[in-house]
């Protein structure tokens, strides 16, 4: 065992400096990524009661990324790209700040936290992505994604169930909001830590200027309508187990140790299949994430009871990093093709990748919305989740398809193979 773990230390030690910087980074912040995803969204359901503030809370964020990720292109110009991604770390604590701050959870109150938590996510993300990008190649992009996805979930086994069961105590003493404020100062504090250490790398900021276009290459169209169906189900996996836990068991500690026991498993079964995985296996991870989704909703949708929202958690939390585990590789190859293809700087095409996501984001909250308006929430809460999750099953085709053109286009950039026989023959002269 101990050899093993040496092993794997070394693995992580032969890689670039970057690269181990940014895994660091993400590792650190990583800390407050359960409290942003999970008990942001219980905080408001305690205070409100109400799903479709939630829903209006993560709708918000959503507007907020596609922004963000648009003004980050320009800032980039200016700025250092460690700048703005330290930027959105700490924004994430200071949208929190303002949530508890909050005399009445209006609607108005919750989308200005809302939004400053998408510029969070939009500086964050924008940049993560590209550093990703830049410091992976297709051949260790399934290392990266499968180290990352083991510390977060290792993390969610620890983070979740201590403050959520902290929450709870609190909430017996009767000062629940005090708690969410010890809990905000925490997750602003990591965030500085995470900053310093996104310092320490050599990161350098995307070299070409212009990043806005209207026309792509059609194998783009092709992943924009995978990003599409990815955007479906995104609010729906951030803010669906807090409304369940909240409306059918009622407790955040029950929310937190939900959330654990489904981290354990996940955590040794993405690292396993990250570090043993290739590109080759891509689709099929894929798939069994999409297919782990569906019956996490078609079981909340049957039984909607606390039985229901604890199995449905721990489909969810298999079926999420297996869906990223594949799909941010599939994305970025895609991309490492087409800069080369189209002569564009990647961050076009991230930029570019986030529209397609929040229009997928848009139709799942509007689904979610519809159906709470025009029926009631419960009917929400268990149908809007299986029709989402059923349509993102088309995802398959559509990375299939990726899949297999990339192969082409790969080809076709290879330099042609000479087989032909040399000639030795001197040439004639007269």
């Amino acid at each position: 065992m101990l050899s093993k773990l040496k092993t794997e230390i070394s693995h992580f030690k032969s890689q670039s400096y970057n690269f181990r910087v940014l895994t660091l980074t993400n590792l650190i912040y990583s800390i407050v990524l359960p409290v942003i995803d999970i008990f942001v969204a219980a905080y408001v359901m305690r205070s409100s009661n109400d799903p479709v503030k939630v829903v209006i809370y993560q709708l918000t964020i959503y507007t907020g990324i596609p922004l963000t990720f648009f003004l980050n292109g320009y800032l980039l110009r200016k700025f250092s790209i460690k700048t703005l991604y330290s930027l959105g770390m700490m924004l994430s604590g200071i949208s929190m700040m303002v949530m508890m701050s909050l005399t009445t959870l209006d609607n108005t109150g919750i989308g200005i936290a809302g939004l400053i938590m998408g510029m969070s996510f939009g500086f964050y993300w924008a940049n993560r992505d590209f550093l990703a990008l830049a410091m992976t190649n297709d051949d260790n992009r399934n290392y990266y994604y499968g180290l990352e996805t083991f510390f977060y979930t290792i993390i969610a086994v620890v983070i979740p169930v201590l403050i959520g069961w902290f929450i709870e105590l609190y909430a017996g003493t009767g000062d629940a909001g005090l708690a969410y404020k010890i809990v905000t100062g925490f997750v602003f504090v990591v965030t500085v830590f995470a900053s310093i250490m996104c310092y320490r790398g050599n990161f350098t900021n995307p070299t070409e200027k212009k990043f806005v276009f209207f026309k792509f290459d059609p194998y783009w169209y092709k992943l924009l309508r995978l990003a599409s169906l990815k955007g479906l189900v995104q609010g729906f996996l951030v803010t669906a187990p807090a409304m369940l836990i909240m409306l059918l068991v009622g407790k955040e500690g029950a929310l937190g140790t939900a959330q654990s026991i489904g981290a354990i498993i996940a955590a040794i079964a993405m690292y396993i299949i990250g570090r043993n995985t290739s590109p080759k296996h891509r689709l099929y991870v894929f798939g069994a994430g999409l297919l782990l989704f569906a019956l996490a909703a078609i079981i909340n949708g049957i039984l909607y009871s606390s039985t229901g929202v604890i199995l449905f958690m721990l489909f969810l939390l298999l079926a999420k990093p297996l869906l990223d585990l594949a799909y941010f590789p599939i994305q970025f190859s895609v991309i490492d093709i087409l800069t080369k293809k189209e002569k564009r700087s990647e961050f076009a095409y991230i930029l570019n990748h986030e529209a397609g996501l929040y229009v997928g984001r848009l139709i799942g909250a509007g689904t979610f919305l519809i159906l709470a308006y025009s029926f009631s929430v419960e009917i929400a809460l268990r149908y809007a989740i299986v029709i989402v999750a059923l349509l993102q099953l088309l995802s398959y085709w559509v990375a299939k398809d990726i899949i297999k053109q990339g192969k082409i286009e790969n080809i076709i950039e290879a330099p042609p193979v000479n087989n032909e026989e040399p000639n030795l023959t001197l040439p004639l002269t007269d």
